[in-house]
C-alpha cells in the first residue's frame, strides 16, 4: 500500500509555502489526535495569491483549479505542522467557501477540486471526509476560494 507522500509525489505537484496568518489566529492546532486547519487561500508557489470571483473573474473550471491550490496550501500547513502527510489518518471534514456571483450555484463542483486532490493523496476511504460547499458574497483579498479542514491524525 502506497503511503500518502508517495502518492503526492507521483502526481506531480509543487507545495506552495505554507501561509502566514493575516490576522490573530493560528494557521493550524493539533488537539489530541485532531489537526484542525483555518481557512486556507488560493497560494501559489511564488506565494502570491489567485485573485477574482468565480462566474466574473474566473470560470467554473479556474475556480476548480484555485480549489486544489487551496488544497495544496492546506498540505504545505500540513507537512510543517506534522512533519508528514503519512501522519494523517483521515479526513474528517472539510468546508469550502467560494467568492462567486448570486446566480453561481455549482459551490460543490469548484470545492472538488480540494477534495479530489485529498482523495488522491490518502485514497478515497480515508480522503474524502464529511464536507459543505457555499457561496460567499466576498472573500479576504478577493480569493475566489476559502477552505478550512478538519484531519484525524495516526
Amino acid at each position: 500500500m502506497q503511503s500518502p507522500e508517495s502518492r503526492f509525489k507521483e502526481l506531480g505537484l509543487a507545495l506552495p509555502p505554507a501561509p502566514k496568518p493575516l490576522g490573530v489566529y493560528t494557521p493550524s492546532l493539533q488537539v489530541g489526535k485532531l489537526l484542525y486547519l483555518s481557512g486556507h487561500g488560493t497560494v501559489k508557489e511564488d506565494g502570491s495569491l489567485i485573485i477574482g470571483k468565480v462566474g466574473e473573474d474566473l470560470d467554473i473550471e479556474q475556480g476548480k483549479l484555485a480549489a486544489r491550490q487551496v488544497g495544496l496550501a492546506m498540505l504545505s500547513t500540513i507537512k510543517q505542522a506534522v512533519g508528514s502527510l503519512d501522519k494523517v489518518k483521515r479526513v474528517i471534514k472539510v468546508l469550502g467557501m467560494v467568492n462567486c456571483l448570486p446566480t453561481f450555484e455549482r459551490h460543490p463542483y469548484v470545492i472538488n477540486g480540494c477534495s479530489e486532490l485529498f482523495a488522491s493523496v490518502w485514497g478515497n476511504e480515508m480522503g474524502i471526509g464529511v464536507r459543505s460547499a457555499v457561496g460567499m458574497g466576498s472573500l479576504p483579498d478577493n480569493i475566489p476560494v476559502e477552505i478550512e479542514a478538519l484531519f484525524e491524525l495516526h
